[in-house]
C-alpha cells in the first residue's frame, strides 16, 4: 500500500471541471467519486443536519462512523442545503452558473418539482451537462417508480444467472447495479463534455440501472432471440467451457482456467497426467465441454492432495491461469497489489488513516489520486458559499437561521 495522505503533485485530467453532486447513497455518488478521483472539483450537496444516508451505512463502524463514507465521499467537498426550500433552489441556480456538470439520482420528476429541471437550468447555463441516474430511466411507463439497485439487477437479467442451479437467485455481494449505472453515467458525462467542446452546448445523460446491468449481459438476449435458449444459474462453472472451475485443495479452494487446447495440454502435463490431452474424451474444446463434470472430478482429485500455494505454483510453472479467491487480508498482503499500489492509505480525522482501493484506471501522464477521505457534513460551506458564490454574512446568517443551509 502507498500513503495517499498528501495530495498528488500533478492535477488530474478533469481538474478543470466543477461538478455538483445532488445524489445520495451509491448510484449518483459513485459517479461523483469517479469524477473526483480524476481531479474534478465535486461539490456534494447534502440535507442540513442529516446528510447523505450513506454516512450511516455499514455492518462495521468505528465510534458510530461509517466506513462506506470515507470511500464514496473521497476527494469531495460537502455543503449543506435544503433543496425543498425555494431559497435552497435559488442557491443551486447560482452554483449551476459556475459549474460544468450536475449529478442527481432522485426519482424522476423530483428536480422538476423543485423547479430545477434541465430546461430551467440550461436557461441559466447552456453548457451544463446534467447526469441523471435512476432505476428505470427518465422516460417510459416505469420511469416514476422507485427503483433501487436490487430491482435493476433483477430486471436487467443479472440476478437470474447468479447462484447455484438448485437455489433461488443470489445477490452478487456488492451493490453492482448501482455502481454499473454510476460508471456508465460518468462515461456518458465525459462523452457529453467532449461533444460540448464541438457544439458549445450541454445535454442530459440518462443512465438507468436496469439498462446498465443489461449492457453487461453478453449474448443473453441474442441467444434467446435466435435460438430460444435462456441462460440459467450454473454456480461456479462456465457451461461447456472446461476445465474452468473452483477446485478443492487441502487448505481451501483454488480457481483454475485451462480450457483452451494448448493450455489444457500444459495443465495435463503439470498434474502428471499428460495422456488426458490426447484422450478422445478431452482432446478438444467441444469434448471437454460435454464431459465437464467428469473432467472436473479428475482435476479435483489431484488438487485436493495439495495446498493452494502448491497448486498455484504448478499452474504458474505450466503457464495455466490459476489463483486463490481473495479476501481483504489477502489483498493487503499481496505483493502484486503492493507493487501496483492497488490499495492506498488515506489520512482520516478520526481513524488515523484508512485503507481503500486506489483510483482505476491508471493514466500515465495525468493520473487520478485519492487526496482526502469523505468530508464532514457541511465542511466546505464557507469555502463554497463565501468564496465561490460570494455570500455575505447577512445572507449566510439568514439562510442558517431558517434551516436552508
Amino acid at each position: 500500500m502507498t500513503d495517499a495522505s498528501k495530495p498528488a503533485a500533478a492535477a488530474g485530467p478533469v481538474a478543470d471541471l466543477r461538478v455538483i453532486e445532488m445524489g445520495q447513497l451509491i448510484a449518483g455518488p459513485f459517479c461523483g467519486q469517479l469524477f473526483a478521483d480524476f481531479g474534478a472539483e465535486v461539490i456534494k450537496v447534502e440535507p442540513p443536519g442529516e446528510g447523505d444516508p450513506l454516512r450511516q451505512w455499514g455492518q462495521q463502524k468505528i465510534d458510530g462512523q461509517s466506513l462506506w463514507w470515507p470511500v464514496i465521499g473521497r476527494n469531495k467537498k460537502s455543503v449543506t442545503l435544503n433543496l425543498r426550500e425555494a431559497d435552497g433552489q435559488e442557491v443551486i441556480r447560482e452554483l449551476v452558473k459556475k459549474s460544468d456538470v450536475l449529478i442527481e439520482n432522485f426519482r424522476p420528476g423530483t428536480l422538476e418539482r423543485w423547479t430545477l429541471g434541465y430546461e430551467q437550468l440550461r436557461a441559466i447555463n447552456p453548457r451544463l451537462v446534467m447526469i441523471r441516474v435512476s432505476g428505470f430511466g427518465q422516460t417510459g411507463p416505469r420511469a416514476q417508480e422507485a427503483g433501487f439497485g436490487v430491482i435493476g439487477e433483477a430486471m436487467g437479467g443479472l440476478r437470474h444467472v447468479i447462484g447455484d442451479p438448485d437455489r433461488p437467485p443470489a445477490r452478487a455481494g456488492i451493490s453492482i447495479g448501482d455502481s454499473l449505472a454510476a460508471t456508465f453515467a460518468c462515461l456518458g458525462g465525459m462523452m457529453a463534455i467532449h461533444a460540448r467542446g464541438r457544439t458549445g452546448r450541454g445535454q442530459v445523460v440518462d443512465s438507468a440501472i436496469y439498462e446498465a446491468v443489461l449492457a453487461m449481459m453478453e449474448s443473453l438476449v441474442s441467444e434467446y432471440d435466435k435460438t430460444g435458449y435462456m441462460r440459467e444459474r450454473t454456480g461456479a462453472t462456465l457451461p461447456k467451457v472446461a476445465p474452468s472451475n473452483v477446485y478443492p485443495c487441502s487448505d481451501g479452494t483454488v480457481l483454475i482456467a485451462g480450457n483452451q487446447d494448448n493450455v489444457f495440454r500444459r495443465l495435463a502435463q503439470g498434474i502428471g497426467q499428460p495422456e488426458l490431452a490426447t484422450d478422445p474424451r478431452f482432446a478438444t474444446h467441444v469434448e471437454r465441454g460435454e464431459r465437464q463434470a467428469e473432467l472436473d472430478a479428475i482435476i479435483a482429485a489431484w488438487t485436493k492432495l495439495h495446498t493452494i500455494d502448491q497448486v498455484i505454483a504448478v499452474m504458474n510453472d505450466s503457464g495455466v491461469p490459476a489463483g486463490k479467491i481473495y479476501r481483504p487480508s489477502d489483498m493487503m498482503d499481496d505483493p502484486h497489489f503492493k507493487a501496483r499500489e492497488a490499495i492506498v492509505r488515506v489520512a482520516h480525522k478520526t481513524f488515523g488513516d484508512v485503507a481503500m482501493q486506489n483510483v482505476v484506471p491508471k493514466l500515465s501522464e495525468t493520473p487520478g489520486s485519492v487526496r482526502s477521505t469523505g468530508p464532514e457534513l457541511g465542511e466546505h460551506n464557507d469555502e463554497i458559499y463565501r468564496g465561490l458564490l460570494g455570500f455575505d454574512d447577512a445572507r449566510l446568517n439568514d439562510l442558517k437561521s431558517r434551516g436552508v443551509i
